[in-house]
């Protein structure tokens, strides 16, 4: 979704750096390098965290990051912000902390939570 988003600002800026007066051209260019952006994180980091017997494997833009099971403590944090509840699932290991949301996992954090729960007892 976000690469048609970012096709259609590209259009719309040029479309109006032809026919408008320029101004709004700036604008939706600046649009799509951000929207474009966004869309080149979603692709390269896919998928964000997976699961093994060695542990877990969370991929960020600095890279693959391999997180044994020991030493890695996994939890849920819920915050309330502008009357809203948010739930993101926290991995800790050493010094490093990484955190992933509902759109980062594609699913509830919960029930990542309870997966990789049973499947750490399982190794």
């Amino acid at each position: 979704m976000a690469w048609l988003v970012t096709v259609l600002l590209l259009a719309g800026a040029v479309l109006d750096g032809i026919f408008g007066d320029g101004k709004g051209a700036v604008l939706m260019g600046l649009a799509t390098v951000a929207i474009g952006a966004f869309a080149v994180h979603w692709s390269v980091v896919r998928p964000r965290l997976s699961a093994d017997a060695e542990g877990l494997v969370a991929r960020t833009l600095g890279g693959t990051h391999r997180l044994p099971w020991d030493g890695t403590s996994v939890q849920l944090r819920s915050t309330r912000r502008l009357g809203r509840d948010g739930v993101t699932l926290e991995l800790e290991h050493d010094d490093e902390l990484y955190i992933f949301g509902r759109v980062d996992l594609g699913e509830d954090p919960r029930d990542v939570l309870d997966a990789l729960t049973a499947l750490r007892g399982a190794f």
